[in-house]
């Protein structure tokens, strides 16, 4: 059964073409006009071994705000179409993973409730040009339109890179695990029947 998704989303600001296969190899093809970000995405597809291509035209003259947020939306929506019913998946992930002095934890339940829970303090305002409070616009919109609860803490980190870097790949080890499929699984893992 393939576990793939396409979305298009376009609006007054951005221009976003995603393409996922849960069951990739890490392999990825990201261009958002936004340097760090695409770093970040690139890790995010490799450490989750999720294929993805993303693609997106924003108003960077104005920030990266718009595009870093819409990308996230747009990328919830195409793991929400991906991973369908539910049915044989793990549905929990979780890692801590450190990037030097940097250590994050993430969680994740593909619950149908789309929630972030962050506390991932960054000192530094920036990371090259990119503001580092877009890590949080991103993980929101990603959570919520994935409908996934998602925990991102940070437990050590004084580089903002490192921190935000460590919190992309947590993110993404927890995303590889949750979503895989579990042979000891029939139907949803849930009580409910449902999720």
């Amino acid at each position: 059964m393939s576990r793939t998704a396409e979305v298009s989303r376009k609006t007054g600001e951005t221009d976003i073409q995603i393409r996922i296969d849960l069951d990739g190899t890490g392999t990825s093809h990201i261009d958002t006009g936004v340097g760090f970000f695409d770093h970040m995405l690139t890790a995010l597809s490799r450490h989750s071994l999720v294929d993805m291509d993303v693609s997106c035209k924003g108003d960077t003259w104005v920030d990266d705000h718009h595009t870093v947020e819409d990308v996230g939306i747009a990328l919830g929506q195409a793991f929400r179409d991906a991973v369908g019913d539910k049915k044989g998946i793990r549905r929990f992930g979780s890692k801590a993973v450190p990037l030097d002095e940097a250590l994050v934890l993430a969680a994740v339940d593909f619950s149908g409730r789309g929630e972030l829970f962050w506390d991932v303090p960054i000192g530094p305002q920036t990371v090259g040009s990119f503001d580092t409070e877009l890590g949080h616009e991103f993980f929101a919109g990603f959570a919520r339109d994935a409908g996934m609860t998602l925990h991102l803490r940070e437990l050590a980190g004084e580089n903002a890179h490192h921190i935000l870097e460590a919190t992309f790949k947590a993110c993404a080890r927890a995303l590889r695990e949750a979503v895989e499929p579990d042979p000891r699984v029939t139907g949803v893992p849930s009580t409910k029947g449902v999720l």
